[in-house]
C-alpha cells in the first residue's frame, strides 16, 4: 500500500506548474492538490529532535522488514503480489545463473563470452550488494575497467553530440577490459591497481590516511592499446531500490538541477540525457556511476553483453563486447539456439532479470530515534550534504508496478551530475558527463555494506576504506561539506557516522 493516500486525478486546463504558480518543471501525474502535498512531505526537515514520519521505511511500502543479515539486500519488495514474488524468484535464478561457453550440451545456458568479466550477474553484484577492488594478487571480478578514446573524426563527434554513442571504444579492446576468456582464447589483459598513501590532518589533530589509486593494464593479449586511451575503473554498485529510483518522476530530478549555480550555494548539479535503445527518444538518464543509462532494462541488457558476453533482444551481438579488431573473438561459436530464439538470452530472460532488479527491497532503517543518529542527521544537513544527497522523493502515480507506485522513498541522492574535483576525476568524458563529474550515489543501505559484503570500500572505485575516507575524498562541489566534516570534533564525526550507518 502506498504511503500517501490515493486521490482522484482531475484533468487540469493549465499545466500544473502554471496552476500552482511555479515556474520549475512540474509532474504531470498529479493533480495540483496532490503535487502540493508531495512537495510538502518531501521538503527538507528543520526538526532534528525526533525522526520524521515514515523515516524508518526508506523504500515506502516496499521496504524489507526482514532480519538484518547477509541476505539483507536480496529480499523482494514487501508489498509485491504473490504473482510478483514468483516472477522475482525466477529472475533471481537467472541473475545467479552461471553461463557456459559454446557449444555446450546445456543449450539454454551457453553463449558465455567468448571474452567476459563474469559468468553471472551475481558474480559482480555479490549478494546484490557493492563490489570492491581486487586484493593484491587477486583477479578483479566485481571491479572492471572502462575504456574509450577521444573522437578523431567529424562523424565520431557527430555521433557523440547526437547521443548515438556515449563514447568511442578503444579500437582493439572495445569499451571494457575483459579479464577472462572461454577455452582456446586469451583474456584481453589484467587490471593492475597500485595505491599511494597520503595523510590528511583534521582540525582536531586526527590524521587520516587516504589511498590514492593508479590503474594500468598488463599482459595485453591482442596488441598495444591506443596511446590516447582513457581508462576509468568501476566497482559494481548495490542493487537495492532500483525500481523505486526508476519511478521518480523526471520533473522532480530536473527541478533540482542548477547547472549555473543561480542560487549561489556552490552546488551546480546537471542532469544527464541518453537515447532510449528501444524508442530512440532522448530521455533522462539516472543509472550508473556517470548517469548514462536511462532504464533498468537497458542497464541489464548492456551488462549481459558487456560483462558476460550474452546477447539479448536489446543488444543482439552474440560475441558480446568484442572490439571490431578482434576477429578471433567474433568468429567464436555463439550460444544462439534457433528453436529458442534469435539471441542467447531470448524472452522472457531479460524481462525477468529486469523485474528482479526492480524489486530488490531497501532494508528498513535502524536506530532512527537514537540521539546520536539524530545528532548526526543534523550535522549531515548543517554540513550541506543534503544539497546533493537529496533525502526523499515520492514515486510516480503512474508506475506500472503497483508495488512501486506513489511511495515516499528516502534514497539520499539527487541523481544529478556534480563536479567532484580533481582528486576523484577520471578525466574520461562519457555521454553528457565530463571527466570530473559523477552522479550522486544513493546512500540507502550504506550502513549494511559490511554485513552484506564483508567490506567497507566506497566510491566508484572502492578506494575509500571507510566512511571517513569517502567523505574526505569529496572535492569540487563537495569541498565545502568535506571541509565542514574535517573541522568537526571526533564526537561530531562519530555522530555523523552513526547516522550514515543507520541508513
Amino acid at each position: 500500500m502506498a504511503i500517501l493516500a490515493a486521490a482522484v486525478i482531475v484533468p487540469a486546463a493549465l499545466p500544473i506548474s502554471a496552476a500552482i504558480g511555479l515556474d520549475r518543471p512540474a509532474r504531470d501525474d498529479l493533480t495540483p492538490k496532490d503535487l502540493a502535498r508531495v512537495r510538502a512531505v518531501t521538503a527538507p526537515t528543520t526538526d532534528f529532535s525526533k525522526p520524521e514520519d515514515f523515516e524508518a521505511m526508506p523504500g515506502g511500502g516496499a521496504t524489507s522488514l526482514k532480519l538484518v543479515n547477509r541476505d539483507s539486500f536480496s529480499h523482494v519488495s514487501a508489498n509485491q503480489t504473490f504473482a510478483g514474488e514468483d516472477r522475482f524468484k525466477l529472475g533471481n535464478a537467472l541473475f545467479r545463473k552461471l553461463w557456459v561457453s559454446s557449444p555446450s550440451s546445456t543449450e539454454a545456458s551457453d553463449g558465455l563470452g567468448p571474452l567476459f568479466n563474469a559468468r553471472s550477474c551475481q558474480s559482480c553484484h555479490i549478494k546484490d550488494g557493492r563490489g570492491r577492488p581486487p586484493h593484491p594478487g587477486e583477479d578483479a571480478v566485481s571491479m572492471f575497467l572502462r575504456l574509450s578514446v577521444p573522437p578523431s573524426t567529424g562523424e565520431e563527434r557527430r555521433k557523440l553530440e547526437s547521443h548515438e554513442l556515449s563514447r568511442i571504444p578503444e579500437p582493439t579492446y572495445g569499451g571494457q577490459l575483459q579479464t577472462f576468456a572461454t577455452p582456446g582464447l586469451e583474456p584481453e589483459g589484467r587490471l593492475v591497481v597500485d595505491y599511494a598513501e597520503q595523510a590528511v590532518a583534521l582540525a582536531d589533530g586526527t590524521t587520516v590516511s587516504l589511498r590514492h589509486p593508479t590503474y594500468a593494464v598488463a599482459d595485453l593479449a591482442y596488441g598495444p592499446m591506443a596511446e590516447n586511451v582513457l581508462m576509468s575503473p568501476r566497482v559494481a554498485p548495490p542493487m537495492i531500490g532500483l525500481g523505486l529510483v526508476e519511478q521518480i518522476e523526471p520533473a522532480d530530478i530536473l527541478a533540482l538541477a542548477d547547472p549555473n549555480d543561480t542560487d549561489g550555494d556552490g552546488i551546480s548539479g546537471r542532469h544527464s540525457m541518453a537515447r532510449d535503445a528501444e524508442t530512440g527518444d532522448m530521455v533522462l538518464a539516472r543509472f550508473g556511476w556517470k548517469a548514462t543509462i536511462p532504464t533498468i532494462e537497458i542497464q541489464s541488457a548492456e551488462a549481459f553483453a558487456g560483462d558476460i558476453g550474452i546477447s539479448t533482444p536489446l543488444v543482439t551481438d552474440a560475441f558480446g563486447e568484442c572490439a571490431i579488431a578482434q576477429t578471433i573473438c567474433r568468429d567464436a561459436p555463439s550460444g544462439v539456439q534457433p528453436r529458442l530464439g534469435e539471441v542467447e538470452a531470448p524472452d522472457p530472460i531479460l524481462g525477468l532479470v529486469t523485474f528482479y532488479s526492480q524489486n530488490l527491497a531497501v532494508p528498513a532503517r535502524r536506530n532512527v530515534d537514537d540521539p546520536a543518529v539524530l545528532k548526526g542527521k543534523r550535522l549531515f544537513y548543517d554540513a550541506g550534504c543534503a544539497a546533493c544527497h537529496t533525502p526523499k522523493f515520492v514515486t510516480s502515480r503512474d508506475a506500472e508496478d503497483k508495488a512501486l507506485r506513489f511511495q515516499l522513498i528516502w534514497p539520499y541522492s539527487d541523481f544529478l551530475l556534480h563536479d567532484m574535483g580533481d582528486g576523484l576525476a577520471d578525466n574520461r568524458p562519457v555521454g553528457d558527463t565530463d571527466g570530473t563529474e559523477w552522479r550522486t550515489p544513493p546512500l540507502w543501505g550504506i550502513g549494511l555494506t559490511e554485513t552484506v559484503n564483508g567490506h567497507t570500500m566506497f566510491l566508484h572505485d572502492g578506494r575509500a576504506r571507510n566512511l571517513a575516507e569517502a567523505i574526505l575524498w569529496h572535492g569540487g562541489e563537495g569541498q565545502a561539506s568535506r571541509d565542514a566534516y574535517a573541522a568537526m570534533e571526533k564526537a561530531d564525526r562519530d555522530a555523523l557516522h552513526a547516522f550514515l550507518e543507520s541508513l
